[in-house]
């Protein structure tokens, strides 16, 4: 198989970006560099733009006034390939010959639940408020920002409503390894640990009034 289109997990990207600048979540490398000045961040966009030319695989970039920050994805298989390796490690060397310091931000997504007994009759009136567009197969399907800014918005269907909760949660997705460390400083700041059955996959968390959010991780 040729290993430029065969996607990879984190746990075959961890040895290769251990120590690095660049964290593996949901099917993308990231990484962010703090430079002097925002020159100093066009410089090396600038450099970065020579190397992706020329290996014909190019990063989504962000650039700010002293940060720049990288996405790679191979969006024509869907994720992490050998192709976004080589192109990390390149940037990796290309920052640290002109100083950019990783910030080593773990990168997290975020998306709102909506608890339904008729996702057909509610998902419209979210799809329209919202500018979204939908998603997915006929039997899963969710809201997408058009602008790739705004969270993911997807349903969950209820047979009984519930009505001692509210009825709209946010799930925050983060890195594997940094879950329970996340789940902890929610506890240490007044969160109450609802459940953790599910865990290492989510944990369900409130805040002092109820308010409902869950912790899921990110391996793939």
């Amino acid at each position: 198989m040729d290993d430029t289109r065969q996607t990879l997990n984190p746990a075959q990207t961890s040895s290769v970006l251990a120590g690095g600048d660049f964290i593996h979540l949901e099917g993308t490398l990231y990484a962010t560099y703090r430079t002097a000045d925002f020159a100093g961040g066009v410089r090396l966009v600038d450099a970065v733009a020579t190397d992706a030319d020329a290996q014909n695989h190019h990063p989504d970039v962000a650039l700010g006034y002293g940060e720049v920050g990288f996405r790679l994805s191979s969006h024509d298989v869907g994720g992490v390939t050998e192709r976004d390796l080589r192109l990390a490690l390149r940037i990796q060397e290309l920052a640290a010959a002109q100083g950019a310091r990783a910030t080593r931000q773990a990168p997290s997504r975020t998306d709102v639940a909506i608890d339904c007994s008729d996702e057909n009759a509610v998902r419209p009136f979210w799809r329209v408020g919202l500018g979204y567009r939908e998603s997915g197969p006929a039997d899963d399907r969710e809201l997408l920002d058009p602008r790739g800014t705004g969270p993911r918005v997807w349903f969950q269907h209820m047979e009984i409503q519930r009505t001692e909760r509210n009825r709209i949660h946010l799930d925050v997705y983060v890195p594997v390894a940094d879950c329970e460390e996340r789940v902890q400083d929610i506890i240490d700041v007044g969160g109450v640990l609802l459940t953790d059955e599910h865990a290492p996959d989510w944990w369900v968390l409130a805040d002092p009034e109820g308010n409902e959010l869950c912790v899921c991780s990110w391996d793939a």
